[in-house]
């Protein structure tokens, strides 16, 4: 009990390894980091459990108001063969409806921050939307933007591209449900979220279709496909701290020149990152987070 699973996955991403289950999948989320579509050497504590029970936290949050793919984290409910991973699981993984996947990564920035900031600056743009002048770094934007990528393969970069280009790619009524459903979903999360004391500057989300219906699928709102600042410290006109992966992102930018394979991470970066996962977990769910093994659950 308690060794990662032998069988090679279906499907490797960055963080998270696919098995097949006939009807369903297994979906398991490593303690594994990436930045700059580098998966770096060192792992980070607890991190893959932190993203499965953030996730499934929106989901059920969010069920009435949009379909997500999840079916159980209880890994008796997982097939039999898995069962003796049972200590490796736990928190972890989560058995999921199968979906065809739609080709899109469906972001929302609610805040000028990051590659945004970048063409901002430049010319006064948000991946091609005309913005009013004077925004500073960590502005509010007006509204939230819908600015779409394409989903690129593991190990290339996605490229922002244009509404009218999503829709030549999954179709006009398809790439209306992706906006119209990622603003909602993201308007009702940063509402909620700032009762937490959190502000949610951007976030992606990901959809496939099951049954005939765009459904919500892969991870929502974790600190990996989000950036969490801390409201109480919120100032625009600077970088803010934040509870995601940025303080690995601004190390690497400091200490390596993006050539070559990243290098390995200082224990205190990785003890750092872990704590603001750990934290983040908290304030999100209003509960300590507590490692599954030390819960002595199977879910």
């Amino acid at each position: 009990m308690g060794t990662k699973i032998e069988a090679r996955p279906t499907s490797h991403g960055k963080v998270r390894d696919i098995y097949d289950c006939g009807d369903s999948l297994l979906m398991v989320a490593s303690d594994r980091i990436s930045a700059y579509d580098f998966i770096l050497p060192d792992e980070i504590p607890h991190k893959g459990e932190i993203l499965t029970r953030i996730s499934a936290f929106w989901f059920d949050r969010f069920a009435d108001l949009m379909p997500n793919h999840m079916i159980s984290m209880d890994v008796a409910d997982f097939p039999a063969e898995y069962h003796p991973y049972a200590d490796y699981l736990a928190g972890r993984s989560m058995l999921v409806k199968k979906a065809e996947t739609i080709p899109i990564e469906c972001i929302v920035r609610g805040y000028l921050t990051g590659s945004g900031k970048k063409t901002y600056d430049e010319d006064g743009t948000v991946c091609g939307i005309s913005l009013p002048s004077g925004l500073v770094e960590a502005s509010r934007l007006p509204e939230p933007l819908f600015t779409p990528s394409t989903k690129a393969a593991l190990g290339d970069h996605d490229e922002n591209i244009s509404f009218g280009r999503c829709a030549q790619i999954v179709g006009d009524d398809v790439a209306e449900q992706l906006r119209d459903r990622s603003l909602q979903i993201y308007e009702a999360a940063a509402e909620y979220a700032a009762t937490r004391g959190i502000v949610i500057a951007d976030t992606k989300f990901e959809f496939g279709v099951i049954d005939g219906k765009v459904t919500l699928i892969d991870e929502c709102l974790t600190p990996d496909s989000s950036r969490f600042w801390p409201a109480d410290g919120y100032e625009p006109g600077r970088v803010q701290p934040s509870y995601d992966k940025q303080y690995v992102r601004d190390w690497l930018r400091a200490n390596w020149d993006m050539t070559g394979e990243p290098p390995h991470l200082p224990q205190e970066v990785v003890d750092g990152t872990s704590g603001r996962y750990q934290e983040a977990f908290q304030i999100i769910t209003g509960s300590a987070f507590v490692p599954a093994k030390e819960r002595n659950v199977t879910a």
